[in-house]
């Protein structure tokens, strides 16, 4: 008899019974050992494989932090009544808008604008924002807002600065040069003058001397 109808013999002939755990079918020994281990792996609870951590093993990265989940936010009260009024208004005022440019009167009044709830002011330029844009806004505003103020310190200074004397400026050697040689000069023409005058003066006594004694000989 060939080995393949003896294998098929063999298999018809087995009776496989389905485990009651996986469903697997097992010949009647085998279940019965098959049985308390399928049971007691199924009992446990398995921990999902974590990836992340097996990846980073070997590294310098040892911990990973975990992000802290998102508190359940609460639901804002939804203003639809004031938004509604505000689109009632806009709707009056460009009706009147309209019925003004037909008519040839002047313009009537823009509606005063309305003010959203729901925005977060900033309290360093009282301007509105929502609450995405408004956690980026205010630091940068009060970054601005720092460096516009000075401290006392400063604030004294400024007057005192203005107050300093203003310097002459630095004269070069040429041109002090030349001053100093103007200056000579006029020391020098001032002294001219000075002798030509005392030069008559001094002959004027020595005639009235020569005159005396011409006199006391006569």
């Amino acid at each position: 008899m060939p080995v393949k109808e003896l294998s098929g013999a063999t298999a018809g002939s087995q009776v496989l019974l389905p485990c009651e755990i996986c469903g697997r079918h097992f010949k009647q020994d085998v279940l019965m050992r098959h049985s308390p281990i399928c049971q007691k792996v199924f009992s446990k609870k398995r921990k999902p494989f974590n990836s992340l951590k097996q990846r980073l093993q070997g590294t310098e990265i040892t911990t990973v932090k975990k992000q802290p989940q998102p508190k359940n936010q609460v639901q804002k009260k939804s203003n639809w009544r004031q938004h509604h009024e505000d689109f009632m208004n806009a709707i009056q005022s460009a009706k009147e808008v309209t019925k003004a440019m037909k008519e040839g009167r002047p313009l009537p009044p823009p509606p005063p604008p309305s003010i959203n709830p729901d925005y977060i002011q900033c309290p360093y330029c009282s301007r509105r924002f929502n609450e995405a844009a408004a956690g980026r806004h205010i630091n940068f505003c009060k970054e601005q807002s720092t460096r516009r103020t000075f401290s006392p310190s400063t604030k004294a200074a400024k007057p005192a600065l203005g107050k300093q004397q203003k310097r002459e400026p630095a004269l070069t050697t040429a041109v002090d040069s030349l001053l100093q040689n103007k200056v000579q000069e006029a020391a020098n023409a001032n002294q001219l003058r000075a002798g030509a005058i005392v030069e008559p003066s001094a002959g004027i006594p020595q005639k009235t001397k020569k005159m005396s004694t011409s006199s006391g000989k006569n």
